[in-house]
């Protein structure tokens, strides 16, 4: 395997991009971040629809969020702009435990221009701060790699899946942290994950989300045909969630699951395979795993889901042969020769983790040269 390199952070965290982020509070604070990433080249804003009027369960998440956001190794720096002082200052707190550089501004009392002006003079100095930084060498164990797979067809669960089994078993083994999710996507194959849990206590706190976001589902009195599995997923011959799930589960390889995450939730258990509570939607699923630390995100996909991220990089996979003809410009690592029998699983798996070490050292991912940067928070209901 070749050489890695990365960015050691301050909490000893390693990340693969070195990102400058403006980060709204709340989605009227949306506008004054991106004004500052206008004025300061290399500065990145992250735009998003919430952060008024959250109460409860669904505050915390938007907290819990924003600060993993900010946190996330892949951010060298962040400037956190929110309205009104409390909540900015919440936010801002939070990412300034993990000893990066961090500032914040509020709105109130000020007004937009003047919090531009004085955030774009501490996005100079912390974009020029940045550039200076240089990648060390890692190791395969300083990676916190996520899974989430999309438009999903019969090749999914025959190729593109099972070649992220072997990406994952191989980073478990190194010691690396690896992430997966997609809860109603588990419909009919959830005794399989939850027959890998490593405790009694991590099977029963799987199973009480499962079967809450389930019941959830069924209070709203529908049918998720045509969702789940989705129009694309039918088009590609899923007929069922069942067929779906096995694919889905396929992709988390072997080992045990030795964490059970409330969504956006930092694993805390060591290195290992964990479980994130998340929709299957996949922006919401990637942005969560994110603020989750995740610093590179494996996404294989059948029919061509075109997903980005922000601060994530996300490798696309496909084994199905029309999709990575048509829609090339989006897949990065083209395993369809599983299917023709040109290569084997070993084979595949380890073009995908070759290709993981280049994004790794640098490489962009077609969604990042795309420009693909998806991040869509997630809302547990209404606000007051």
């Amino acid at each position: 395997m070749r050489p890695l390199f990365g960015y050691r952070r301050e909490n000893g965290k390693v990340g693969v991009r070195n990102y400058v982020v403006v980060l709204p509070v709340d989605d009227i604070s949306n506008a004054a971040c991106e004004a500052v990433a206008r004025n300061i080249q290399g500065v990145m804003a992250l735009p998003h629809s919430y952060g008024r009027l959250q109460y409860g369960k669904d505050l915390d998440l938007h907290f819990r969020t924003m600060i993993g956001t900010g946190s996330n190794p892949n951010v060298a720096a962040c400037i956190v702009i929110g309205i009104e002082p409390n909540w900015t200052k919440i936010v801002a707190d939070g990412i300034a435990k993990t000893g990066k550089p961090v500032a914040s501004f509020s709105i109130e009392g000020y007004g937009d221009l003047e919090i531009i002006r004085q955030a774009s003079w501490k996005a100079k100095e912390f974009v020029q701060w940045a550039s200076e930084l240089q990648r060390e060498p890692i190791e395969l164990k300083d990676l916190t790699v996520s899974i989430k797979c999309g438009e999903s067809d019969t090749t999914t669960g025959l190729g593109s899946c099972p070649t992220v089994a072997r990406a994952v078993d191989r980073l478990v083994d190194a010691g690396a942290t690896v992430i997966f999710g997609e809860t109603s996507e588990l419909t009919g194959g959830e005794h399989l994950i939850a027959d890998r849990c490593a405790t009694p206590e991590l099977r029963q706190k799987f199973m009480a989300m499962y079967d809450d976001y389930i019941a959830e589902i069924k209070s709203q009195g529908v049918d998720l045909l045509g969702s789940q599995p989705t129009q694309g997923n039918i088009a590609g011959g899923l007929s069922t969630i069942e067929e779906k799930a096995l694919g889905n589960i396929e992709k988390t390889g072997t080992k045990p699951i030795i964490g059970v995450l409330e969504p956006a939730e930092t694993p805390q258990n060591g290195p290992g395979l964990y479980f994130m509570d998340t929709s299957s939607a996949a922006a919401e699923c990637i942005t969560l795993m994110g603020a989750a630390g995740a610093v590179v995100h494996f996404f294989p996909t059948g029919q061509g889901n075109i997903i980005g991220n922000p601060i994530v990089p996300v490798i696309k996979l496909s084994a199905n042969p029309k999709t990575v003809a048509s829609m090339k410009e989006h897949i990065d690592v083209d395993c369809s020769g599983l299917l023709s029998r040109e290569i084997n699983l070993t084979q595949a798996g380890d073009m995908l983790m070759d290709y993981m070490c280049r994004v790794v050292n640098g490489r962009m991912t077609a969604a990042e040269a795309l420009g693909h940067k998806e991040f869509v928070m997630t809302k547990l209901y209404r606000s007051a």
